[in-house]
């Protein structure tokens, strides 16, 4: 004979297999959710590449025209040439001559002067280069391509990849990482003989990946499968950078963001501010305010729902500062200990740009030798030369504001410039600041500027 169940117990059983189907039908909904979303940003995915392509070519020539003879620390070619289009009928020279007044009022200010928009920047977040995706699954197996765009900028633009990494303590070993990207799956055989245990403790949690605004396990996230995160090295890449980019968290509206250029992390060590305008004062700062507020657009709910990871200061953050602030500038075999030039080892271009330098062009002034930086913020103020307010690929065009002074040294390595990637070359930069800062640099002076930049 069959025991009768308690009464008492039906309601609870029932209860029980109400909740099991109700979880059910949420979890198959929340998928059900995200499968229309995947569909619905991967069906618009064409039309906003396809738009910041147009904008692209309409502003700059990026075709691939390496420098005779100049290249990066590990190799790879240097681009030549002014990048910047010019608007129809004018040329660089008669711009220098016309006032900022001038430009603004006739509407010669070029177009790839004004600040570059996210490659879709109406969604934003974090966005990587193919080779960096492709390397950090081939090692790890962990997937940063999102479904819904795409990187923007080509490859030849961009910094080396892998970069070499050189350290402040160890000069004699070159580079470390001996052409590797560095990631958690060779950090230790690759660093075990070079650094003390907190410093590699340090290195084992910049290449930890940690739950990001895209990359995470919510079903609001850009990633196809449930994700680990993105570690620090995925955008600073063997701690220099990738170009990798994404939108400030600390400005709203979001047409107001910038887009970021990951900064190189060479030569942290000597630098006072962090941060392109948030003016952090420590390499721990920055470190932990990237993980805790950066990597979640600086909206701390979202970032407990996503499951941010908290670091602890006194060790682990710590211990992360300590690493960077080992990682060096690239050899600049020209320099001497004040950062000046051998005139032994100089051409004569070399010689006359650093005259410019420090003279004539005025990046003295900002940028002072040995590490060609002064540690401080300056407001451009390049509102002067348009009219702000109208909205291009969802950016709204307005000031920039304070600006972080970025080291000079290893320049060459460090492509595309200016704190939102707006220019391609070293020869867009001197062109920007000739016309920023009044200088009116004649033709054979920007070559022989530019040709200085590069020994740095």
């Amino acid at each position: 004979m069959f025991q009768t169940r308690p009464a008492s117990r039906v309601p609870l059983i029932a209860a029980v297999v109400s909740l099991i189907g109700g979880l059910t039908t949420v979890a198959m909904a929340q998928g059900d959710d995200f499968a229309a979303l995947v569909k619905r940003l991967t069906q618009e995915k064409p039309q906003f590449a396809k738009r910041q392509q147009d904008l692209l070519a309409q502003r700059y020539d990026l075709s691939d025209r390496p420098a005779a003879g100049v290249t990066m620390a590990r190799g790879k070619p240097v681009q030549d040439g002014v990048r910047v289009r010019l608007p129809a009928g004018v040329t660089w020279e008669q711009l220098a001559a016309l006032s900022p007044a001038e430009i603004k009022s006739r509407k010669l200010w070029p177009a790839g002067f004004l600040p570059l928009p996210h490659p879709h920047h109406e969604a934003g977040g974090m966005i990587f280069p193919q080779p960096l995706i492709d390397e950090t699954k081939r090692q790890t197996g962990r997937d940063l391509t999102r479904f819904d765009l795409d990187f923007d900028l080509p490859q030849h633009l961009l910094p080396e990849f892998p970069a070499p990494i050189f350290l402040v303590t160890r000069p004699d070993l070159g580079d470390v990482s001996k052409g590797q990207l560095v990631t958690l799956d060779n950090f230790e055989k690759l660093f075990k003989d070079a650094l003390n245990p907190k410093q590699l403790e340090g290195l084992r949690l910049l290449v930890t990946p940690f739950p990001q605004q895209q990359f995470n396990l919510t079903d609001d996230r850009r990633a196809l499968r449930p994700h680990m995160g993105v570690a620090c090295f995925d955008c600073h890449a063997n701690g220099h950078s990738t170009s990798a980019t994404h939108t400030v968290g600390d400005i709203r509206p979001d047409d107001l963001r910038h887009r970021i250029d990951t900064p190189s992390l060479r030569g942290v060590g000597v630098q006072r501010l962090f941060g392109s305008q948030r003016a952090l004062k420590s390499i721990e700062d920055f470190t932990e305010f990237e993980q805790r507020a950066a990597y979640f657009d600086g909206d701390h709910a979202r970032a407990a729902r996503k499951g941010v990871n908290p670091l602890e200061r006194g060790s682990q953050v710590h211990f992360m500062g300590e690493f960077q602030n080992l990682l060096d500038f690239p050899p600049a075999p020209k320099l001497n200990v004040f950062g000046r030039l051998e005139p032994a080892l100089a051409t004569q271009a070399e010689l006359r740009g650093e005259k410019l330098f420090h003279g004539k062009a005025q990046c003295v002034a900002c940028h002072a030798p040995p590490y060609y930086t002064d540690n401080l913020m300056h407001n451009l103020r390049t509102e002067r030369f348009y009219t702000e307010g109208f909205t291009v690929n969802g950016r709204r065009v307005m000031q920039d504001g304070p600006i972080k002074t970025f080291p000079l040294r290893g320049i060459k390595d460090s492509p595309p410039y200016l704190h939102d990637d707006r220019l391609m070359t070293l020869d867009d930069t001197v062109e920007f600041f000739n016309l920023v800062l009044g200088t009116k640099l004649e033709a054979q002076e920007k070559k022989d500027l530019v040709a200085f930049l590069r020994t740095l």
